[in-house]
């Protein structure tokens, strides 16, 4: 699949950055919003204007206890798919379907030359989901307590305004119930019985996928996504979604 549509790109690239530029962008109190596959900036906020344009909550100001969150480390990934086989098989997820998938994109270094980097995408489990605020049934809802976004297939009547509600294109249409279906985290099928990871993230060879508790001080999510000079960013964070997976070049 390919990234093209999902974001556009600017001429700066993270990548060549010099590193008193990134100190000096997090001294200033910023973050980068908006990112291009390969390193390109899009956008930077305040870190403290996270229910405004911002990315991540302050300290101590989680919507939910647990707030269950996933930082996506880009440049390991491979795009070896173990993540996806792993998801098919723990949620059922039909051959048609997907729960999460991984984009591509491959950018000329001049010449012959060129890189391929990979972006692992799923629901973004958003804390102003539109997918919710569009849904006539209330088939699909934010979890008061985890934050996840829930479907109910029993409410569902496959009229598909969630999917074309969702910014990130992370939910298919599942022919054997008639409903939409989407990731929810592994809360049914691991979660809600007692582990404390995705299917994906278990799966995953190359550490790609950081899963845990935003609001856990001592969690590793929280620990990468406050690290003094990590550069963080969301997809598409202009809709004003606030979504919970964190990209980050680390």
């Amino acid at each position: 699949m390919k990234i093209d549509d999902l974001e556009k790109t600017t001429s700066e690239d993270l990548g060549v950055l010099p590193s008193v530029v990134r100190r000096n962008i997090l001294k200033l109190g910023l973050v980068v919003t908006g990112m291009y596959l390969g390193g390109s900036i899009l956008s930077l906020t305040s870190v403290r204007n996270v229910y405004g344009a911002g990315v991540v909550p302050e300290v101590g100001k989680y919507p939910y206890n647990p707030h269950y969150s996933m930082v996506i480390r880009e440049k390991l990934c491979i795009d070896c798919e173990q993540c996806k086989e792993a998801c098919v098989k723990t949620n059922h997820v039909p051959a048609y379907g997907f729960r999460t998938t991984i984009l591509e994109k491959r950018r000329s270094l001049g010449g012959e030359k060129f890189e391929t980097t990979f972006m692992p995408v799923l629901c973004n489990h958003c804390n102003r989901p539109p997918c919710v605020r569009v849904c006539p049934t209330t088939a699909t809802w934010k979890d008061e307590k985890t934050g996840i976004v829930t479907m109910n297939p029993g409410r569902c009547i496959g009229c598909k305004t969630c999917m074309t509600a969702c910014p990130y294109n992370a939910r298919y249409f599942k022919e054997e119930t008639r409903a939409v279906d989407k990731c929810d985290f592994c809360f049914e099928s691991r979660l809600s019985k007692g582990q404390t990871t995705t299917a994906c993230v278990e799966a995953c060879p190359a550490d790609v996928r950081v899963f845990g508790n935003l609001a856990d001080p001592k969690s590793r999510v929280f620990k990468l996504v406050h690290a003094p000079e990590t550069m963080i960013w969301v997809l598409r964070p202009e809709t004003g979604a606030i979504p919970n997976i964190y990209y980050i070049n680390s």
